[in-house]
């Protein structure tokens, strides 16, 4: 039998082409200058966008390393490299609350555009809240993808949970309303609603959403609710972009980052997060149902700057 490799060693591996291309041209930045001056700066504002940072995030972290040489007196660019490791882990930090949906009797909406890994990342996090004990039920309210429900319950059947959905081109709040009603009658704990990825305008994408979350105040005010939006690790600043739109029509608790195996866009894991003050909950690093793991940011932060931890 294979020996499992652990989840953070395959996260190291497939942040390999982020650290070559970003990290290294950091540290290139921290051994190469002799003194922390105004092109010290500027060199390594042009690496932190480069490496999909952003250009807000990096002028925050600028400003905050300023700062720190400054009062702390830091004298070499080396030096610079753990303040920056630290402030970055500071700032993508979970508190306790971040997976309260996970001990609660739960409602959450999954969300995000086609081809970001959403119905794979509902069968995974099913399958782990199931291997925790939970009742979980799926409900496959995205019935503008033709297949989409048939690939959902494929899915649950493998996570062995229960299923909910409804024919293609049906009405996705009365399918939110009939898994609603399934849930409370067979004590579910945790209900997972799939949604439309791509809808012709935020318009409706905002009328659907609206109509969902309206079914479930109405018909389940007791249940805590959840909605995490699904982004594609390998889409870089396009991610950042998806989150904003989204992130107007309505209120998202969490982000699940996917594909992070074999991106050199790690970095944007960083600028999601500090740009929209929203909480990585999940990162995914593959396809099989145990390569989705909750995000832990001390583990990230050194899987993204060093090699070997």
């Amino acid at each position: 039998m294979t020996e499992k490799i652990p989840f953070w060693k395959r996260l190291v591996k497939g942040l390999t082409k982020t650290r070559d291309n970003f990290i290294k041209s950091m540290d290139y930045i921290f051994n190469g200058f002799s003194n922390i001056d105004e092109d010290f700066y500027e060199e390594l504002e042009e690496v932190l966008i480069m490496g999909d940072i952003g250009v807000r995030t990096t002028e925050t972290i600028l400003d905050d390393l300023r700062d720190a040489v400054k009062k702390e007196h830091i004298k070499e660019p080396a030096e610079c490299k753990e303040f920056l490791i630290n402030e970055i882990k500071e700032q993508m930090s979970l508190d306790e609350t971040s997976f309260d949906f996970e001990k609660k009797t739960s409602v959450v909406l999954v969300i995000g555009v086609n081809g970001v890994g959403k119905t794979t990342t509902i069968g995974k996090l099913a399958g782990k809240l199931k291997a925790n004990g939970k009742k979980v039920m799926v409900a496959g309210a995205d019935t503008f993808r033709a297949a989409a429900s048939d690939q959902l319950k494929e899915w649950a059947d493998r996570a062995n949970v229960d299923f909910v959905g409804g024919p293609e081109g049906s009405d996705p709040a009365a399918v939110v309303y009939d898994a609603v009603h399934a849930a409370k009658a067979r004590g579910i704990d945790v209900l997972l609603v799939d949604t439309a990825g791509r809808l012709h305008n935020k318009k409706n994408l905002m009328n659907e959403l609206s109509k969902i979350n309206s079914t479930i105040t109405k018909e389940f005010p007791e249940a805590y609710r959840e909605t995490l939006i699904v982004l594609d690790g390998t889409t870089g600043q396009n991610a950042l972009v998806q989150a904003k739109e989204f992130s107007e029509v309505t209120d998202i608790s969490g982000i699940v980052l996917t594909k992070l195996d074999g991106t050199a866009k790690g970095g944007i894991a960083i600028a999601i997060q500090s740009e929209l003050k929203l909480p990585v909950k999940y990162i995914g690093v593959g396809e099989t149902i145990d390569d989705l793991e909750k995000f832990n940011a001390d583990e990230f932060v050194n899987a993204l700057f060093y090699a070997e931890q």
